[in-house]
């Protein structure tokens, strides 16, 4: 049975589902995970990662670690990609905020966080506006902003002490407003049952997946969706269009536009509805 708090939310996401979404949102994607929502008059910079091509050694113990990270430039000036309302950090792994974020977002710039954890580390790199993300959700200049839950791999991942450390926690975010399509993201995450409530209960209208297949050498499997997460979340939220990002930009990612493409085809999907971007384009949804 759902909680107050919870029993609340899922009213107020039923009854914004009832309006009309006739207001568009934007959506451009910069690189990666690096993401940027125009939503309801604020523009939202997610999980950025601003360093020049190559900046980085490649994640150790993981395929392809001899690249150095970001495997690509930037589409666009960075000053460009600062032009935001909000941050939102799904976590703060180093492809998703990265030292050259650190050192160029402004001190005072919102940023929203999944945890307290994650909040002090922000804080001690001097940045002032700091908050926590919940599941009951944040009223951010009238767009509601709310939490969900995510597994940064399956529980084999997790077994090992180590990793379980390296991997973390993890959070997507839903993005409500009357008049406007709800948005997910789901962030870093597996699909599991996190992953189904967070579509069940909030009926996006547009769903974001990273989709890059992240993988970990001695390990089975993916600590993020592949192309079969993109096939389960057609088919589970049918009124939705899904998007896959987190692709050909950090080493470990192995799964190509060209092979999320042609499983698209494969497996006869509506392109109306299943969108994967090229960095730097730009959606109306």
């Amino acid at each position: 049975m759902l909680g107050t708090a919870q029993a609340h939310e899922t009213d107020h996401a039923h009854a914004v589902k009832a309006k009309t979404a006739s207001n568009k949102v934007g959506f451009h994607l910069i690189r990666n995970a690096t993401m940027k929502l125009t939503y309801a008059g604020s523009t939202f910079l997610m999980d950025p990662m601003l360093a020049a091509k190559g900046a980085y050694p490649g994640f150790p113990g993981t395929p392809n670690s001899e690249k150095r990270n970001p495997l690509v430039d930037l589409p666009v000036p960075v000053s460009d990609v600062l032009k935001a309302d909000a941050i939102i950090l799904t976590h703060i792994h180093e492809d998703h905020w990265d030292a050259a974020a650190r050192n160029l977002v402004p001190r005072d710039m919102p940023i929203f966080t999944q945890d307290e954890k994650d909040a002090a580390k922000v804080r001690e790199d001097g940045f002032t506006n700091v908050r926590i993300l919940t599941e009951e959700g944040f009223d951010f200049k009238g767009t509601r902003l709310v939490k969900t839950l995510g597994k940064h791999g399956s529980s084999h991942f997790f077994a090992v002490p180590q990793m379980a450390e390296l991997l973390g926690n993890v959070m997507g975010v839903v993005f409500i407003h009357p008049g406007y399509a709800t948005a997910y993201v789901a962030g870093d995450t597996i699909w599991n049952k996190n992953v189904e409530d967070a579509l069940t209960r909030y009926e996006p209208d547009v769903v974001f997946l990273n989709t890059g297949y992240a993988q970990v050498k001695g390990f089975d499997g993916s600590i993020i969706m592949g192309k079969n997460d993109v096939l389960l979340a057609y088919n589970y939220s049918p009124q939705a269009k899904i998007v896959g990002i987190h692709m050909e930009s950090v080493n470990h990612a192995v799964l190509t536009r060209k092979e999320l493409r042609a499983f698209i085809d494969e497996k006869k999907l509506d392109k109306r509805r299943v969108l994967v971007p090229e960095d730097g384009q730009k959606y109306k949804f």
